[in-house]
C-alpha cells in the first residue's frame, strides 16, 4: 500500500489527528529503507541508446533475437514506426541530446571521416558547439539529477565531456567504439579504449563486460543520492556499447543461437520482414527494399565462411540479448526501490545497422594480430577475438529497409523507438514521422519541465501520444537531414533522398516511404514539380544550417577506411623504418665496396655483378614460381592473403588460371634469364608486369583511390626496376657480346 492511501485511511479513521501528528508518520514512514519519491510526482527519466540496432532488431519489431526487458516495456508503452536517424552515430548523438539539427551542434559528421576541407567550418568540429544545450543542462536546471553511463562519443577535449554538459556523475567512453571485455582500442585510430569517469581518464576494473558494468554503475549513481538529494527525480542516459563491432558477448548467450543463420542472409532477411508484418509494423504487401551490391552470394561462399558468418551473426544476437538482460536488472532494481511506476522509459538506436567489416581488410587482420585478437570460430564472441556481421546480416536488420549505416537509405535511417511510462498509451503503434532531434522537448514536455534554454529544432511528440494529433510535423513541413554527403529531405509521406556512398549514387530520388519504406520505386521522373519543390527546400535547409558539400568522390565509409590504412601502417612504421636503414646501409656498403673494387679490376667487377643480379633474379624467378604454386595447390587461402573474394569453384578455377598463371609463367621467365644469363627471357616478365601496374593504375582512376591498392603498386614498381637492371646487366643472348 502506498505512503498517501495509508495516510488517507488514517486521516478517515481519526478525523481529530492533528496535522502534527500526520507529519511524525509521514517522517517515520520516509524513514523506511523504500527509495523517496520524486518531488511533485515528476517521473524519472530512463534513456537507453542501442548502437547500431536495425530497424528489425528488437523481438516487439519482429526479431527472432530475445529482448523480452524491451519488449515488455513496448507492450506497456509505444511503439514508433516511422522513427529517423542520421546515418552515423555522433551527428545523431548530438541530436538526441540537444534537440537540434546536428549542424547546429557542431557535430555534422564523425571526426573520424570528416574530410579536411570541412575541419575548420563550425558545423564541423566534432564537439558541441558553444551555447548548444543538452537535455542533461535544461533537466538539471529543472530540478533533475543527472547520470550517464556509457559511449558518448561527442568530444573529450576541454569542456566537452558530460561533466561539462549538465551530467552530475558520468562514466563516458568517447571514441566510435571499443572492446567490450577490457580497456583496449578497437581500431588504430585509437591507442586505447579512451574512458572517463567525471571528466577525468578511468580504468576499467578486471572482470569488466560492457552492458553488465554500465548498468552497475547506473544502479550505483542512481543509489548514491542520499536525504533531500534522493526527493529529486533522475535523468539517466544509458547508451550501450552493444551492438556495435566489435561484436562480443558471454557464450551463454551467444550458444543459443549457433543454429539459428545456418540458412544464411537472404533467408534471414525475408524473415525478418515476415515478422515486421506479423506484429504490425509494417503492412503486408510493403514491398521488399532491394539488396544492396556489398552482399555477397551465400551459396557461393566456401563452408568455412559460412560457419563463420553464422557464428558473427549468432554473437551479434546474443551480445543484443546479453543488453537488454542487464537493463532487464536495471528495470527490477528500480521495481525494488518503488521507482519502476514512476520512470519515463525511452529506447532507441543511433542508426541503422553497421555493415562495415574491417576483418575483411587484409592489413587491418595484421594489426589484429599484433593486438592480440583472434577469429576462431569456436571462440568468437568471447575475450580476445574480434568479430563484425558484415552487409549481408546488416542488410537483414534493416529490413525491409535498403542500405545500411552510412546510408540516408531506410535501412540506414528508420529505426526503432519505444517509449513507455506514466501517462503514455500501452501497446500501440505510431506511425507518425518522428526525427531523433524530438527526442529531446518530448522529455521536457512529458515531465513538464520549462524550457527556458536556447530554441530547439525538434518537436514534442506529446500531441500524437496524448492522442490530440495524428502527425508532428504537416504535410507542407520540410525536415532535413545530411551527414557526410548522405542527405534526405521529407515533407509528407515524401522523402527526397541521395545516397553518396560507394553502394549508392548522388542522383536525388524521390519516395513515397509510407508505402515504399523499402525504396523500390523512384518517382522523381512522374514528379518533377515536387522534387524541384523539395530540392529547393533541401537547399534552403542546408544554407540554414550550414551542410557543406562534400569534396568529390568522398564517402564516409572510405575515409574512415583510408585513416585505418594510415594508423596501421604508423602501428609498423618501428620496424619498417629499421628495415628500411638496414636495406640501406648493405646497399650503401656494396656499391662502395663494388666501386673500389671495380677501379683496381675492372673486369672482375663487372663479373661480380651480373652474377649477383642473376642471383637476384633467380630469387625473383623462384618467389613468382612458389606463389604460383601456392595458389594451385591453397587458393582459398591465397584468395584471402591477396584480398580476392574467390569463393565459389568458378572463381578459384579462375584464380588456378589467371593469377597462377600470371606467376609461374613470369617466374618461368625470370629464371630462364637467371640461368642463361640472356635478358631477352626477362622481355615478356616485364610487359606481363607492366601490364599489371597499368591496371591498376586505370582502375585507381575509375574507381578512386583505395589504400590498398598501394602495397601491390610498389611492389610491382620494384619488381619492374630489378628486371629492368637485369636487361641493363645480362647480355642480349648467349655468345653475343655484352653491352
Amino acid at each position: 500500500m502506498s505512503i498517501g492511501a495509508i495516510l488517507r485511511r488514517m486521516a478517515q479513521a481519526y478525523p481529530r489527528l492533528r496535522c502534527g501528528a500526520l507529519a511524525l508518520v509521514c517522517a517515520a514512514l520516509a524513514a523506511g529503507p523504500a527509495l523517496a519519491q520524486p518531488e511533485a510526482g515528476r517521473p524519472n527519466i530512463v534513456l537507453i541508446l542501442v548502437d547500431d540496432a536495425g530497424y528489425t532488431d528488437f523481438g516487439a519489431y519482429g526479431s527472432e533475437i530475445a529482448t523480452p526487458t524491451i519488449d515488455a516495456l513496448a507492450a506497456r508503452g509505444v511503439r514508433f514506426s516511422n522513427f529517423h536517424a542520421t546515418p552515423m552515430c555522433a551527428p545523431s548523438r548530438a541530436m538526441l541530446m540537444t534537440g537540434v539539427d546536428s549542424h547546429t551542434a557542431g557535430v555534422a559528421n564523425l571526426p573520424e571521416s570528416t574530410p579536411r576541407a570541412h575541419r575548420d567550418l563550425p558545423a564541423y568540429q566534432g564537439r558541441l558547439a558553444p551555447g548548444v544545450e543538452t537535455i542533461a543542462t535544461r533537466l538539471k536546471r529543472g530540478g533533475y539529477r543527472t547520470y550517464m553511463a556509457g559511449k558518448w562519443h561527442l568530444g573529450h577535449g576541454p569542456g566537452d565531456l558530460p561533466d561539462a554538459h549538465g551530467f552530475d556523475r558520468s562514466f563516458a567512453m568517447d571514441a566510435t567504439g571499443a572492446d567490450n571485455w577490457d580497456q583496449r582500442s578497437y581500431l588504430p585510430l585509437y591507442e586505447r579504449a579512451p574512458w572517463f569517469e567525471d571528466g577525468q581518464p578511468a580504468t576499467l576494473p578486471k572482470n569488466f563486460y560492457s552492458s553488465a558494468f554500465l548498468v552497475d554503475q547506473m544502479i550505483a549513481y542512481i543509489d548514491s543520492a542520499q536525504g533531500g538529494e534522493a526527493a529529486r527525480p533522475f535523468f539517466a542516459y544509458l547508451p550501450f556499447l552493444a551492438i556495435h563491432i566489435p561484436i562480443q558477448a558471454p557464450e551463454a548467450f551467444v550458444r543459443k543461437y549457433e543454429a539459428t543463420y545456418l540458412e544464411g542472409w537472404d533467408a534471414q532477411r525475408a524473415r525478418r520482414r515476415e515478422g515486421a508484418i506479423r506484429s504490425g509494423l509494417i503492412a503486408a504487401d510493403t514491398p521488399m527494399g532491394p539488396a544492396p551490391g556489398s552482399v555477397a552470394d551465400w551459396n557461393a561462399l566456401t563452408a568455412d565462411e559460412q560457419a563463420l558468418a553464422a557464428r558473427s551473426m549468432a554473437v551479434n544476437a546474443g551480445m543484443l540479448e546479453a543488453m537488454d538482460h542487464h537493463l532487464g536488472r536495471l528495470v527490477a532494481h528500480l521495481k525494488a526501490r518503488g521507482q519502476y511506476e514512476n520512470t519515463l522509459f525511452v529506447v532507441l538506436s543511433d542508426n541503422g545497422p553497421e555493415a562495415g567489416d574491417p576483418t575483411a581488410n587484409r592489413l587491418f587482420r595484421a594489426w589484429m594480430g599484433r593486438q592480440g585478437y583472434s577469429q576462431e570460430v569456436e571462440t568468437l564472441g568471447g575475450p580476445g577475438t574480434y568479430a563484425a556481421i558484415g552487409p549481408g546480416w546488416a542488410s537483414a536488420a534493416a529490413a525491409p529497409g535498403a542500405l545500411y549505416k552510412f546510408y540516408a537509405s531506410e535501412g540506414g535511417l528508420r529505426v526503432p523507438l519505444v517509449l513507455a511510462g506514466p501517462g503514455l498509451p500501452q501497446g500501440q503503434t505510431e506511425r507518425a514521422f518522428t526525427l531523433i532531434s524530438d527526442i529531446a522537448p518530448t522529455l521536457l514536455d512529458l515531465v513538464g519541465v520549462a524550457d527556458t534554454g536556447p530554441p530547439m529544432h525538434g518537436r514534442s511528440l506529446s500531441p500524437v501520444l496524448q492522442g490530440r494529433a495524428s502527425a508532428i510535423y504537416g504535410p507542407q513541413d520540410p525536415v532535413g537531414i545530411e551527414a557526410a554527403g548522405e542527405a534526405a529531405l521529407f515533407k509528407g509521406d515524401y522523402k527526397l533522398t541521395r545516397n553518396a556512398g560507394p553502394w549508392g549514387d548522388p542522383v536525388w530520388r524521390l519516395y513515397d516511404i509510407v508505402r515504399d519504406p523499402g525504396e523500390t520505386r523512384d518517382l522523381a521522373a512522374e514528379q518533377p514539380a515536387r522534387v524541384a519543390e523539395m530540392l529547393a527546400d533541401y537547399d534552403a535547409y542546408a544554407r540554414t544550417v550550414g551542410a557543406a558539400e562534400i569534396p568529390e568522390g568522398f564517402s564516409a565509409d572510405r575515409q574512415v577506411a583510408a585513416n585505418l590504412g594510415l594508423h596501421i601502417l604508423a602501428d609498423f612504421r618501428t620496424p619498417l623504418l629499421v628495415g628500411l636503414g638496414l636495406i640501406l646501409l648493405v646497399t650503401a656498403a656494396a656499391v662502395l665496396g663494388a666501386r673500389r673494387h671495380g677501379r683496381r679490376h675492372p673486369e672482375q667487377a663487372a663479373r661480380l655483378g651480373r652474377l649477383a643480379m642473376r642471383g637476384l633474379l633467380g630469387a625473383v624467378g623462384l618467389l613468382f614460381v612458389a606463389i604460383a604454386l601456392r595458389i594451385w595447390t591453397r587458393p582459398e587461402a591465397m584468395a584471402a592473403t591477396l584480398g580476392l573474394a574467390a569463393q565459389s569453384p568458378l572463381g578459384l578455377a579462375t584464380l588456378r588460371a589467371d593469377m597462377g598463371a600470371f606467376f609461374a609463367g613470369g617466374g618461368l621467365f625470370v629464371l630462364a634469364a637467371a640461368v642463361r644469363a640472356e635478358r631477352r627471357w626477362l622481355v615478356p616478365a616485364l610487359v606481363l608486369l607492366c601490364l599489371a601496374l597499368a591496371g591498376r593504375i586505370v582502375s585507381l582512376l575509375a574507381g578512386g583511390w583505395d589504400l590498398m591498392s598501394l602495397p601491390p603498386m610498389v611492389l610491382e614498381a620494384l619488381l619492374i626496376l630489378i628486371l629492368a637492371s637485369g636487361w641493363r646487366s645480362l647480355a642480349p643472348r648467349s655468345g653475343a657480346p655484352e653491352l
